[in-house]
């Protein structure tokens, strides 16, 4: 953290702080900085110092704390507010002339992105720090991407991105957003809702190629955390089955990602399990194992019946199924057929059928798509959504006037960093239900 050395004309510590300036105060204090304010030091040595690097990195924080969408905003709260301008630290005894103009925060701004290295490692610091203090972090993952828009301006290294909702059923929604700017790909904790890995890239970039990028980022830099790492939750947009086999092989961590709907459209929903050979158990268009009760039923769903899921087979990396007709009484019309399949046995219990992960990776996982385990782990991920809106609504990351991806990149590090910050200050105070507050820290 900066260490301050100008004395104080008025302290506000003889009153009591705003809970704003209070929060401000302990998450400057909280920020692994020092090595990046040195490398600005270093920077700036032998030319002027009009306005000390440490007041106004502190100052350039403070706009983010508390969402000033620019720079003129962050300026003008800074020349009416002393207390503000004593935390961050510029001197007493020259008042609002203390504040620098907006060009000092650009050269700042230009400056973030050549150090972007030493950013990233605050980033990583405040990880690592937060794990360290929750057991927990990091066992329930959630991803999703986050449009970033630029106003105002055209960066060349911006693009035009495009993002359709489908329901439940497929069908798609008539609203299809649009902006001009870039993506945030962002990795989360989904119990505490605090980043654990995020990436800036153009808008156009798709979500699903950067989960595996960013998994194994944080293998790299986090092991303590990737090791805890249990289930990663995520929409329709990351439904692909080598993503999700290789998340579960090579990683250990079940994914929890809907699989997409690609039959119903094409006129045949239901498709047989194994197309080698004669059989009643079918596969519904997003991975539901079904038998064929009724093979005079033109209804499909009054054809087919859900067998019973029996769980997750470990040991022989099968989804275990149990005949319906004997699990709920469903009444089957189609036993004959069910017979002449082989390895079929009679008795009470009904026909088990095993299906292999690797029969379909997108649709069998090790979590059923269509179990009760699924739903509830699936409801996890709105954490990331909550998260998505707080960069919106607080950080200001909704609208912004950012001229590069290098800058975006910058405001939005600053942010997660100040959320997590936040977090660590919560916890150490002995307050760890509080981490996902935003008002006053600790």
């Amino acid at each position: 953290m900066s260490i301050l050395s100008q004395p104080s004309l008025f302290s506000w510590k003889i009153v009591d702080r705003s809970p704003e300036i209070f929060r401000l105060a302990r998450i400057l204090d909280a920020l692994p900085d020092e090595a990046l304010v040195a490398a600005l030091r270093q920077a700036r040595k032998g030319r002027r110092d009009d306005y000390p690097v440490e007041a106004v990195w502190r100052s350039f924080v403070a706009g983010v704390v508390l969402g000033h969408p620019t720079v003129a905003a962050l300026i003008r709260e800074l020349k009416r507010n002393g207390e503000l301008r004593e935390v961050c630290g510029f001197d007493p005894l020259r008042g609002d002339q203390a504040v620098p103009p907006e060009w000092v925060y650009s050269r700042l701004g230009s400056a973030l992105e050549r150090h972007w290295a030493l950013v990233e490692a605050m980033f990583d610091c405040l990880v690592d720090r937060v794990a360290s203090l929750l057991p927990d972090f990091g066992r329930t993952l959630a991803m999703d991407s986050k449009a970033l828009p630029v106003l105002g301006a055209h960066p060349k290294d911006a693009d035009t991105g495009v993002k359709r909702y489908e329901s439940s059923d497929g069908s798609v929604y008539e609203k299809i957003q649009t902006w001009f700017g870039y993506k945030l790909h962002l990795l989360v904790d989904a119990r505490y809702e605090l980043p654990v890995a995020f990436e800036v890239t153009a808008a156009s970039v798709a979500d699903s190629p950067r989960l595996m990028p960013i998994v194994e980022r944080l293998k790299k830099d986090h092991p303590p955390l990737y090791e805890r790492a249990e289930t990663l939750a995520a929409d329709k947009g990351y439904d692909d089955g080598q993503d999700k086999l290789d998340l579960y092989e090579e990683h250990g961590i079940a994914p929890v990602i809907p699989a997409r709907d690609c039959h119903t459209r094409t006129g045949r929903p239901y498709r047989p399990l194994d197309t080698a050979r004669h059989d009643t158990i079918y596969v519904g268009p997003t991975g539901q194992v079904c038998c064929k009760v009724d093979p005079f039923q033109p209804e499909a769903d009054k054809a087919f019946a859900a067998m019973q899921y029996m769980g997750f087979e470990s040991d022989r990396q099968t989804l275990k199924f149990r005949c319906p007709a004997a699990a709920r009484g469903v009444e089957c019309r189609n036993r004959a057929a069910c017979k002449c399949a082989l390895d079929v046995r009679e008795g009470a219990f009904g026909r088990v059928v095993r299906v292999p992960l690797h029969t379909d990776p997108r649709l069998f996982t090790a979590i059923y798509r269509h179990s009760r385990t699924f739903r509830k782990a699936y409801k996890k991920r709105t954490a990331v959504e909550r998260v998505n809106s707080r960069l919106d609504n607080v950080h200001g990351l909704e609208r912004s006037y950012c001229r590069s991806r290098g800058r975006m990149a910058v405001r939005a590090g600053l942010a997660l960093i100040i959320m997590l910050a936040t977090a660590a200050a919560w916890v150490e105070a002995g307050q760890t239900e509080n981490v996902r507050r935003l008002l006053r820290a600790a």
